[in-house]
């Protein structure tokens, strides 16, 4: 049995309650990932419950995910989210979801009707760092991308997420139908103005005047996502099952009851009334942004490629060892906040939070699944805060050690001498550089060529350098715990602000 009617749950599990016909697919999402899916899904859902909204999704995956798309259309667009912590599970079941395409299944004509009909409004990404073809250091285009390469050549049939969204807007712009806003939900600093760069970078390349009209009539509000949501296992998806009462839900999620959404009020054609269900809208994103990237994303990588390394699979593992929890607040607020521009916040009392969220122990948040990609996410989460330090001259010990023990997990083997699979659109460079240097300095200065990563300004810095060479020489000879437990941190948080 599928989960295909609400008729046979359980009382416990929430149904959608509401006329789901009412619902219109007036924003259009592409990436139909696990966070979407726990994220912003759930506000949408909230206010179609509670609110009488008619703001439904439409959902396209473009590349992966085809069995997630299959899966969904057979149990009539509905899945199910259970909020999990030490306490117990919690279920309920969306009904948000209006349509969900697969670009290689359903073909590009689909998805783009899809995303040129009137009433949408909104088209929101989930995509991860990666799909934006960008530099992480730069936030520029990358323009020898192969996709990107290939939407240059051929803009009428596109390959990357830039280039749908391009297509997509130049046949509204065709069929004289109002450009829909641009809301990029992913990890970046400043994501809705990458995001704009980048688009009227490709569109210059495509048409200068498709690029002019984005310039002129497409918004890019700029948001700040937070919600802890770990990688399916199948032990989860039997947990599910359970609360379900035997009910098999293939799309289903798991994540943390801690939700937080903060979005720039930019939406010239509406948007739904976020702010109902617990959504901030604010003027500028950025300094939440910045707190949200640094603070909790710069750390969960920290203890991510530290703990993976000492043999923690898990984060709430990292939790229980007092060594790692006194890096980590060290980190956030010693070498972090001072770096953030947010006001009104207590970054103490926010550190603290996070912690606290770290030792969920329901959640089984995997530290390799934190230390994917880490080429497209060091720049915003320990990069950009070492350049401040290395502005103001003071100490960055803990980013240092991050960067080193990354430098430490992509060289593919973890101190048991076990293999690491390394998961990371660099990968291929990663290995050629790993594998063309000697173990220790000189692969530090070997790993530090990567323009894409760290630009051109750190490894000229003889400081960054230093400290980055330090710290993996550290933990080549001491290992990943020894050199935590041996970092110089601040006790008093009070003292580290």
């Amino acid at each position: 049995m599928t989960l295909s009617s609400t008729a046979a749950l359980p009382a416990a599990i929430a149904a959608p309650g509401y006329d789901r016909q009412r619902l219109k697919p007036r924003i259009v999402h592409l990436g139909f990932g696990a966070f979407f899916r726990a994220h912003q899904a759930i506000y949408a859902e909230r206010l179609a419950k509670d609110h009488a909204s008619d703001w439904g999704y439409g959902v396209i995956s473009m590349h992966n995910g085809q069995q997630k798309i299959a899966d969904i259309q057979r149990q009539d667009l509905l899945y199910t989210v259970a909020e999990m912590d030490d306490s117990g599970w919690r279920g309920q079941v969306v009904g948000i979801i209006r349509q969900a395409l697969h670009l290689q299944v359903d073909g590009l004509e689909a998805v783009l009707e899809a995303m040129a009909q009137p009433e949408v409004a909104i088209v929101s990404l989930t995509i991860s760092e990666k799909g934006y073809c960008y530099h992480p250091a730069s936030g520029q285009l990358l323009a020898e991308h192969p996709d990107i390469q290939h939407d240059i050549a051929h803009p009428q049939r596109p390959k990357s997420a830039p280039g749908l969204l391009l297509a997509a807007l130049r046949l509204r712009r065709e069929r004289g139908l109002p450009a829909f806003a641009v809301m990029s939900c992913d990890n970046m600093p400043a994501n809705g103005q990458v995001t704009r760069n980048l688009l009227c970078q490709l569109a210059q390349r495509q048409d200068a005047e498709l690029a002019a009209w984005v310039q002129q009539h497409v918004a890019f509000p700029s948001t700040m996502v937070d919600r802890i949501v770990p990688a399916m296992t199948a032990e989860t998806l039997r947990q599910i099952e359970g609360l379900l009462g035997g009910i098999v839900d293939p799309v289903a999620v798991a994540c943390e009851p801690f939700s937080q959404w903060v979005i720039e009020d930019n939406f010239p054609q509406g948007r739904p009334a976020w702010e109902k269900v617990g959504a901030e809208l604010v003027h500028d994103v950025l300094p939440y942004e910045e707190m949200k990237l640094r603070m909790l994303n710069g750390s969960h990588s920290f203890l991510a490629y530290l703990g993976y390394l000492a043999g923690y699979a898990h984060i709430s593992d990292c939790m229980q060892d007092a060594h790692f929890v006194r890096a980590a607040r060290h980190l956030m607020l010693a070498e972090q906040a001072p770096t953030l521009q947010v006001s009104g916040v207590d970054l103490t009392q926010y550190a603290e939070s996070l912690l606290a969220r770290y030792r969920n122990g329901a959640l089984k948040h995997r530290t390799g699944q934190i230390a994917m990609d880490g080429t497209q996410k060091l720049p915003q989460r320990l990069l950009d805060a070492i350049r401040w330090h290395l502005a103001q001259g003071s100490d960055f010990s803990c980013l240092a050690l991050g960067v080193a023990a990354w430098m430490r997990y992509v060289g593919g083997q973890d101190e048991q001498g076990q293999v690491i699979e390394i998961n990371d659109p660099l990968r291929e460079r990663l290995a050629e550089r790993v594998g063309n240097s000697r173990e220790g300095a000189e692969r530090v200065l070997a790993l530090l060529q990567l323009e894409t990563v760290f630009g051109r300004d750190l490894p000229d810095s003889l400081r960054f350098v230093k400290a980055v060479t330090d710290a993996y020489l550290a933990l080549l000879a001491q290992g990943a715990r020894a050199t935590v437990a041996a970092l110089p941190v601040i006790e008093n948080t009070s003292e580290a602000r």
